[in-house]
């Protein structure tokens, strides 16, 4: 029986060691796609000349670019199932590479060191808490629906806010708006760890599905840093 029981709990132990493997794979691919579309959106807007960035700041060009950022999102949010992992990846570089372009415009009034300051505060704090929600044992559900509801408050304020212009509005927007990207950092995380424990990354559904993942944490990024730029970005 003591034998038994002994071959037992090295499967066991084995088993879970698999599973800590395959969850790593995975975790692995969704930040590798993450740390891609971030490089591909930070390379375009660094190379867009400040020509071309005045031209669509002053144009309909640059809110046709949101609306097509829009709308590449709502597309792979609605054909995530239908489409396969290729058509996933390139949807999710063509988001990245429109959000190259728009970002150019904010060189134009924003100094080159408040930007810089901005990513590597964003950065910091973005690799703190997605730490935090893949080390945590503590289920991150109630405080990452508690962030949804604040996210919806926080689209409502802004809309309001570019109509009415209050600064007092402006700024707890902005200060909500950090708090709100942070939780739902950390839930994001929790929620890809989980799924990593039940998804292979080698499969075509396992790719899609770092694909989605690494696009969640791609938009928890990117929103955490126009707020954080705000505060520490100096105007031109």
């Amino acid at each position: 029986m003591a034998d038994f029981q002994g071959y037992q709990g090295q499967t066991d132990l084995g088993a879970g060691a698999r599973a800590i493997t395959a969850e790593n794979a995975f975790l692995w691919v969704v930040y590798r796609w993450m740390t891609v579309g971030l490089a591909l959106t930070g390379a375009i807007a660094m190379l867009v000349p400040a020509e071309w960035a005045w031209q669509m700041a002053r144009s309909g060009v640059f809110y046709a670019l949101l609306v097509g950022e829009l709308v590449l999102v709502l597309v792979f949010s609605w054909a995530a199932k239908r489409i396969n992992s290729a058509t996933a990846i390139a949807l999710f570089l063509a988001y990245a590479a429109l959000n190259g372009l728009t970002f150019a415009v904010l060189f134009l009034f924003f100094e080159l060191s408040g930007i810089a300051a901005a990513f590597f505060v964003t950065a910091g704090t973005f690799g703190a808490t997605s730490a935090y929600g893949y080390f945590t044992k503590r289920s991150l559900s109630g405080v990452g629906h508690f962030a949804m509801m604040g996210l919806f408050g926080l689209i409502i304020a802004s809309v309001v806010n570019l109509f009415w212009a209050n600064s007092t509005l402006y700024w707890v927007t902005t200060y909500a708006g950090v708090l709100i990207f942070v939780l739902l950092t950390a839930w994001d995380t929790q929620k890809i760890k989980l799924m990593g424990e039940v998804v292979d990354s080698g499969t075509e559904a396992g790719r899609k599905m770092a694909i989605h993942g690494a696009l969640v944490l791609y938009l928890d990024f990117i929103n955490l840093f126009l707020l954080i730029l705000r505060i520490v970005g100096g105007r031109r």
